[in-house]
């Protein structure tokens, strides 16, 4: 496979002698599966690996402009965080919020290089309780302010009356079913490996795999137009398409925000919107949302 890097090529692409690359796949971790007793290093992972451990970014001299009206926002999708960007919108013609769709890691890159306000992120981490701080003391320089957006459910979207009886993750494996994916650096798309290599599957073998779907509800459309069978996606995209939906876990969907931007009026003011009664109404309308965290400060904790 084109993807699939053997053990020369890394050392080749690292400028290292092969036996040192044995000794990054043991000792840091570096991405690697056997087949047939031999190495094979995907070329995707790798490069993350390599990313991941850059030190010392060079200087950006990107500096976000004092805020003037224009809000900007960048990272995961979401439906309710579409929804509350209208809201916002519509609430001050003195006022107005655009929206990057990054994916959660796009959300943290833009957040570092000052080219957003705030990034929406839902990245669990390995002990699956917690989602986003490592992600953000990795990427960032220092840690940012943390709120809550809402709490929301995930799972697997499956056609009306979940026609190929698919029940669980490894069920995505059969020969007959085919998903629609979400792209690589989204919250949405880490869970769903996440399930998978709990379960020892290779994402790679299963159809579909590698088709990849910007938003929640483009997913979802490739079911319903019959062109996919299962898909990773939150549960609302099942509530407004009629489709069937079984539950992987609920998340914490969080916005960041650098600590010296914090008070700049368009921050406050869309903070301030999620204790209003009109967004729990657009909450309301849509299925799979919990508001139960919504505007509270996760880091630095409310005291």
């Amino acid at each position: 496979m084109k993807n699939l890097l053997s053990t020369k090529e890394v050392a080749q692409l690292l400028d290292v002698n092969e036996k040192m690359v044995y000794t990054l796949v043991s000792e840091k971790g570096l991405p690697a599966t056997k087949v047939t007793g031999k190495w094979l290093f995907p070329r995707h992972l790798v490069e993350q690996w390599i990313e991941a451990h850059t030190i010392n970014y060079p200087e950006n001299g990107i500096k976000l402009p004092p805020y003037h009206g224009l809000l900007i926002i960048a990272g995961s999708n979401d439906m309710l965080l579409d929804k509350a960007i209208n809201l916002f919108n519509t609430s001050s013609t003195a006022h107005l919020a655009v929206f990057g769709n990054l994916g959660s890691m796009g959300g943290l890159k833009a957040l570092r290089q000052n080219l957003c306000h705030m990034a929406s992120s839902h990245l669990l981490q390995e002990n699956e309780d917690e989602y986003n701080f490592d992600f953000a003391v990795k990427e960032l320089d220092r840690m940012p302010a943390v709120v809550n957006f809402c709490r929301r459910e995930q799972g697997l979207l499956v056609g009306k009356k979940n026609p190929k009886k698919i029940k669980q993750v490894s069920d995505l494996t059969r020969p007959e079913v085919r998903i629609a994916n979400r792209p690589l650096g989204t919250g949405t798309r880490l869970l769903l490996d996440h399930e998978l290599k709990k379960a020892g599957i290779n994402g790679e073998k299963i159809a579909g795999y590698t088709c990849e779907f910007s938003r929640h509800l483009d997913v979802g459309l490739e079911i319903l137009a019959g062109r996919a069978d299962a898909a990773p996606a939150v549960r609302a995209v099942a509530g407004i398409l009629d489709l069937e939906f079984l539950p992987l876990r609920w998340e914490r969907y969080d916005l960041m925000v650098s600590k010296d931007r914090f008070f700049d009026e368009g921050i406050q003011r869309f903070l301030s919107l999620l204790h209003e009664k009109k967004f729990h109404e657009l909450a309301g309308s849509l299925s799979g949302y919990d508001l139960s965290l919504s505007g509270k400060m996760i880091f630095p904790q409310d005291r």
